[in-house]
């Protein structure tokens, strides 16, 4: 059997790094994504999918990840379920990552498509540590 997915988005939002009672680190985030065609209306219909990290690579998720930024995720798809405070059994479907890459460094120039895999602890930034800027009226979303 096969559980794998490889996805490539934006950032709707500012990833949140949380920790477990045990000190694990967990870091969540939405990414958006476009579907490959266009509906009945001529319009590309984006998906907004919910991923998880652990330990490290959250870590190194929540502190170089931002909103808007072009990012790679391969990991697994996993549902989990728990009871709400009405009672209802919730569903939550969400993929959990364990390989990020940053697909947008902060530099400027033409070469400003550098990856740099946060697996491997490499600085997503540019030379000067300035990070990219992208507006909100740039985003696809």
């Amino acid at each position: 059997m096969l559980n794998r997915v490889i996805l490539i988005g934006r950032l709707t939002k500012e990833p949140e790094l949380r920790y477990t009672p045990s000190g694990v680190a967990n870091c969540t985030y939405t990414l958006a994504v476009d579907r490959p065609f266009t509906n009945q209306g001529g319009e590309r219909e984006t998906d907004f999918l919910n991923i998880v990290t652990w330990r490290q690579l959250a870590e190194t998720c929540a502190n170089y990840l931002k909103k808007g930024r072009l990012t790679a995720v391969e990991g697994r798809v996993q549902v989990r379920n728990y009871e709400n405070n009405e009672g209802k059994r919730v569903y939550v479907t969400e993929i959990v990552a364990d390989n990020v890459r940053f697909l947008e460094s902060g530099r400027n120039d033409s070469a400003g498509r550098q990856q740099a895999g946060a697996k491997n602890n490499n600085d997503p930034f540019s030379d000067d540590g300035k990070p990219i800027d992208i507006a909100d009226e740039d985003l696809p979303f």
